[in-house]
């Protein structure tokens, strides 16, 4: 009663401040006694009160909505406070359904107006090159260009380098998969490891020569396995800058299907290993090999501080077309950016691959001429069938005037005199002999080249760095900045096509469930780096680290660099050999379970109540997982907790960043099972068989949810024992459609169940939001209501079937060849149907030959009542060259218009064109996709990457799995034959749109609601329940853990709180500048810093060197923090959850309950370009989509 008082007074609090508010608008707007009456023409004066007034106003709604958000705050700290958890106890009414009731805490969705604008864009000027208007002008002819197939004949004047000379960068590189025909171990065995050491010695012999990098995992492997002489000789190649290391990340990712979370973690790991290593930070860019290119990319290497960036794989239709318009360099820009602070130097290879027939120039007849690596007699030739000689005296002046001919008609698709000409392929120069008959025979061309001064050519062996120094050099620009005349481009280069129709876009489902697992893994390895950060910070505060498992950190590094491994475009693209997918497989589950035994020892720490108590032994966990996988290619089975009449405790943690309303689902032995909160108090819960089949119930065990609010970051506590409460336990029950199929079904006396034999009739489910209509005859969906409408909204679903061309050419793993439109899924016999009705959730599982459909209807506000929870079970395991989607059709307009995700990060639009293809207009939805209208928006969430398109108005249609029997002829020699069952999981959201909120000129940006991101991160981020392996355990000893005092703003996600590598300092003997790192004497002296050392600054030495110790945290984390774009627009009433936003501004200092920040500095998004000088103002201001790192000691 004390609590509803508070809530009621703070509520009226909270109206009268809004009213009083608005008076005092009003009354300043309306009071101007220097008003007058004119005629309706307003001197200028008068324009400018009125702006005046205009300008109070918008402040004065600021001021309204600060006091607001502070009365918010003080409401939902009392409600927090009180004493026991708000008891929802369902009844049934007398119609037949279950109501919820409210909930008593109040809920606040507070935004500020400013936040609004930012969706409707600014009125900034549009790129010259916008991709969505691209693609709609060009005409995708495919006209044969001659000796360059896919472009166009090149003519040239020899006077056009009269005035300035051409200079030619000529870059070698090998391109070392980690994995594709062979696993990463064995390719490094037999090939990668024979280049780098080759490198070392070659690069040695002539300082003119070059060589570029970028795998790092492959490098990384390779340092672990060399003396220190060879790594002295490896860091003064990189500091004379004869070696590049590019990008620098992890692997070169895949850009289509990898999430934003994974693409900057492979990224940090690869910048912190050369950096620690070698002392280098990466400058530019290299992509010659993922398969379509994302703007995520590109951003991310801004942000890490690069300046420029290469790519390769563009179609080929679009690449003539920047060739012939000068266009294949352009910075690149994000569509939101308004100041050009996102910009990008980019250059495309204007030709179709990154291999020496297609980089020297446009004829890969004679550019195969200048592989030395074909020379007659090696192992592999040209097929052009005119192979390469090698340059004697007597030859050169002919071969060197046929070579320059190709550069020149290369030079003139560029805007200025720098040519880049890379000279490699795939696990090039794997041995000496290779490296010989390159690299002697270009410096006898370049030789000759360079002493003729009438051919004005200047030739070199370069790095790509080289190459964009003498670019930004020639143009008169800083490294980074736009050379005068360059366009600026926006959007991305989705889907790819290297010839005819070949459309790549097969490859965003090919093996759905290793996609999967890739982002489980992701969860839970985001969810360990921050319990285990947060664990470290409490156990040094409260003086107990040494008996702290600090040594998870070693897991965690192991598990960033296997799903960094994972990354790689040929692993989570589903395009590798079947061996080579088994070997990723392990790996990611391998880490799993790692990372799984970190957060169940950071969660044993941070949830008892008396940290003394804590003991580790890792060989009997406190607490259990929460479930199990048999193998790398099974489905995960959920832990039963066995009840007993004293207490089970289980451990639930919250990886949101948001407070959360969710549905927790537990096993146990018994269906008479009393569950009780933290403090002993009964909650309601719903009870419920457990099913093996559509027919057949799992003896002896059972499902118990119970909706339970957790703290963002944090851990929740719930009591399990064996008992009856009839008046909490609430059955389920459940009818089973049999459409006339003689099938026994499974009986338990604790559950109504009702048969229905046959009968087709429509039947609904309902919650406080919303009414679904289902299929008597499909299980399907049909439609859906709002409560607060009249009319129903069709969402009409059904599964098709599309199969592959009968001509030579195939679907395979990177190829989607469908042998026309899809045909309708027709299975052998009708779908039996099980319908389960409960207080807290009903759902409908219909149960196919190849699929087994779920749709779940939570009955609770907030997020998980909104939209309806869906999972698809797929087993294509006996298809012969099909694919099986899901369609999704509506009444929306969506007027060929649709919208997907790229990597999770930023929404891109989409045009549905009848002029390619159907597989081209096919794109990744690592996350989302919509259509909508002017009154509605149906957004598709998805907890994996797959394939998605709209292909008529008002659908939407998903690809779940594709069994291909044959290579498509890329390079991988297999089809895709190794299909396992997988669980597909979505949440689909309707939304009502406001009207007016079109942005003018077409939308070339859209964002997701709110709502829709927080339901995308619901379904991305699942919480845990961590059963206790103690059975007995005194009630007081666990307690729930708040990480956060106050909430972030729900535009804020933390992306990351990352523990960092500690180091521990020695004095050996050695000769080097004080303050210096000796390892890094040949480079640039980089300072000691006092904020890189775990136990504070070191004492002054002569000398120092550093050993690094790869199991144990530094005192300090990296903070990751992404503010997220949203679109107002969509209607946000009654939304059941709380959610505030601050104009960008969060008080990080205040931010860490019982921590306090005593160290704070904004870095480069990879820790390795301090941005400022550290602060002790803890107040952080982020632009909507900037993600922003910060280097910070808990304390």
């Amino acid at each position: 009663m004390k609590l509803k008082k508070q809530v009621t007074v703070c509520g009226a609090a909270v109206f009268c401040v809004a009213v009083f508010s608005l008076y005092l608008m009003l009354d300043r707007v309306q009071h101007d006694p220097t008003r007058h009456q004119n005629g309706g023409n307003f001197p200028r004066s008068q324009i400018s009160v009125l702006q005046n007034r205009i300008e109070q106003l918008e402040q004065l709604l600021e001021e309204n909505h600060e006091i607001i958000s502070h009365i918010k705050d003080s409401v939902l700290e009392l409600t927090a406070n009180a004493e026991g958890p708000p008891a929802l106890l369902p009844y049934y009414t007398a119609n037949g359904s279950w109501v919820v009731p409210p909930d008593p805490r109040p809920s606040f969705l507070s935004i500020s107006p400013q936040d609004c604008q930012f969706a409707l864009g600014g009125q900034h000027q549009k790129p010259e090159l916008q991709m969505l208007t691209v693609s709609e002008e060009l005409p995708f002819d495919n006209v044969d260009g001659g000796v360059w197939k896919q472009g166009f004949d090149i003519s040239y004047s020899p006077h056009d380098w009269d005035a300035e000379a051409l200079q030619v960068f000529v870059v070698p590189h090998s391109h070392n998969d980690p994995g594709w025909i062979k696993t990463f171990d064995k390719y490094y065995t037999e090939q990668t490891q024979h280049i780098l050491n080759s490198m070392v010695s070659k690069l040695q012999e002539d300082p003119r020569r070059r060589f570029l990098w970028a795998e790092v995992s492959f490098f990384a492997k390779w340092w672990d396995n060399i003396n220190a002489q060879k790594r002295a000789a490896v860091r003064r190649l990189v500091g004379n800058g004869q070696l590049e290391i590019a990008t620098g990340g992890w692997v070169m990712p895949d850009e289509a299907n990898s999430h934003y979370f994974a693409l900057i973690d492979q990224l940090i790991e690869g910048h912190q290993w050369l950096e620690k290593n070698l002392g280098v930070t990466p400058r530019s860019g290299w992509a010659v090999d993922p398969f379509g290119h994302s703007p995520t990319m590109p951003y991310l290497l801004r942000r890490a501080n690069l300046t420029s960036m290469l790519i390769q794989r563009v179609h080929y239709a679009i690449k003539k077309h920047f060739a012939a318009t000068h266009s294949l360099e352009f910075m690149w820009r994000q569509t939101w950016d308004s100041d050009s602070s996102t910009d990008i130097f980019c250059h495309m290879m204007p030709f179709y691959s990154y291999d020496v027939p297609h980089t020297c120039g446009p004829d890969p007849k004679i550019c195969c001429q200048f592989d030395f690596k074909r020379l007659p007699g090696g192992r592999i030739n040209c097929p052009w069938k005119v192979p390469p000689r090698a340059v004697t005296e007597a030859n050169v002046a002919e071969r060197a005037a046929l070579l320059l001919d190709q550069y020149r008609k290369k030079s003139r698709l560029f805007r200025s005199n720098v040519l880049l000409v890379p000279l490699g392929d795939d696990f090039r120069y794997d041995k000496p002999q290779e490296w010989d008959a390159q690299f002697f025979n270009y410096q006898r061309l370049f030789d000759f080249l360079n002493s003729q001064p009438d051919l004005h050519v200047q030739a070199q062996f370069g790095t790509l760095s080289d190459y964009f120094d003498a670019l930004y050099k020639r143009t008169g620009v800083e490294p980074g900045a736009r050379p005068p005349g360059f366009p600026v481009l926006s959007g991305d280069f989705f889907s790819y096509a290297d010839r005819e129709d070949h459309y790549w876009t097969g490859y965003y489902t090919s093996r759905p469930f290793y996609k999967s697992l890739d982002r489980v893994l992701e969860a839970h390895l985001r969810g360990a780096e921050i319990l285990y950060s947060l664990a470290v910070a409490h156990a040094r505060r409260s003086g107990l680290a040494s008996q702290y498992p600090l040594s998870n950190f070693a897991l965690l590094t192991e598990a960033r660099r296997t799903l960094g491994l994972f990354q790689h475009h040929d692993a989570i693209t589903g395009t590798a050999k079947e061996a080579v997918v088994a070997d990723y497989g392990v790996r990611l589950l391998r880490s799993l379970v790692s990372l799984k035994q970190v957060i169940i020892h950071a969660a044993h720490y941070l949830v008892l109540a008396d940290k003394e108590t804590y003991h580790f032994d890792p060989e009997a966990p406190f607490l259990q997982m929460d479930d199990t996988r048999l193998s790398h290619d099974s489905l995960p089975e959920r832990t039963v907790i066995h009840l007993e009449s004293s207490p089970r405790y289980v451990v639930l943690f919250n990886p949101l960043d948001q407070e959360r309303l969710s549905m927790v689902s537990l096993l146990v032995s018994s269906p008479r099972v009393r569950v009780l909160s933290e403090d002993g108090q009964p909650l309601a819960v719903q009870i419920s068989a457990r099913w093996s089949s559509a027919t057949d119930m799992v003896p002896d065990v059972y499902q118990v949810s119970v909706p339970v609010r957790l703290p963002a970051l944090g851990l929740g506590v719930l009591q399990l024992q064996l008992g009856l409460d009839g008046h909490h336990a609430l059955p389920s029950s459940v009818r089973v459609y049999l459409h006339g199929r003689q099938l026994s079904v499974s009986r338990h006396e604790a559950f109504p169940l009702r048969i229905v034999d046959s009968g087709t009739g429509d039947f609904a489910l309902s919650n406080r939001y919303m009414q679904v209509w289902f299929s008597g005859l499909t299980g399907l969906l049909k439609s859906i209501r709002r409560v607060d409408e009249e009319q129903e909204q069709r969402v009409d679903m059904e599964f098709l079937v599309y199969g592959t061309r009968t001509s030579k050419d195939k679907s395979g793993a990177y190829l989607f060849l469908p042998d026309g439109e899809a045909q309708p899924y027709v299975p052998k016999d009708p779908p039996v149907l099980r319908v389960t009705e409960g207080p807290f959730f009903s759902e409908v599982v219909a149960y196919y030959e190849h699929v087994h459909q779920v749709v779940r209807l939570y009955n609770l506000p907030g997020v998980e009542g909104l939209s309806l929870d869906m999972a698809s079970l797929v087993d294509i395991r006996d298809y012969v060259n099909k694919e099986l989607a899901l369609r999704i059709h509506t009444d929306i307009d969506s007027q060929a218009t649709f919208f997907t995700d790229l990597n999770g990060f930023q929404v891109q639009p989409r045009r549905y064109l009848k002029k390619l293809p159907l597989q081209a207009n096919f794109y990744p939805m690592p996350v989302m996709a919509y259509i909508q209208d002017t009154q509605s928006r149906l957004t598709l969430h998805t907890a994996q990457a797959l394939g998605v398109s709209s292909l008529r108005d008002g659908q939407l249609e998903v690809i779940l799995d594709r069994r291909l029997m044959q290579d498509d002829n890329r390079g991988l020699g297999q089809g895709l034959k190794d299909n396992k069952r997988t669980c597909n999981r979505f949440r689909l959201l309707l939304e009502r749109r406001t009207p007016s909120r079109e942005v003018p000129g077409g939308p070339s940006t859209s964002y997701p609601s709110l709502l829709s991101h927080l339901t995308s991160m619901y379904l991305s981020a699942p919480e845990l329940a961590l059963p206790v392996a103690r059975r007995r355990l005194p009630g007081p000893g666990l307690r729930s853990f708040h990480p956060l005092a106050s909430s972030l703003p729900c535009d804020f996600h933390l992306l990351n709180l990352r523990a960092l590598q500690a180091q521990v300092r020695t004095t050996p003997p050695c000769t080097c500048r004080p303050g210096t790192w000796p390892l890094l004497t040949h480079l640039l002296p980089v300072p000691v810093l006092p904020h890189l050392w775990a136990e504070g600054p070191p004492p002054p030495h002569p000398c120092l060197s550093v050993i690094q110790d790869d199991s144990l945290p530094s005192a300090e984390t990296a903070l990751i923090l992404h503010r997220k774009g949203f679109d107002c627009g969509l209607e946000a009433k009654n939304l059941g959850f709380n959610c505030t936003t601050s104009q960008g501004q969060v008080a990080l200092g205040s931010l860490f309950r019982g921590l306090d920040v005593g160290f704070l500095q904004p870095t480069s998004l990879t820790l390795l370009y301090p941005l400022a000088s550290p602060s002790n103002s803890t107040d952080i201001y982020l632009e909507p989509m900037e993600i922003a790192t910060f280097r910070l000691r808990l304390s």
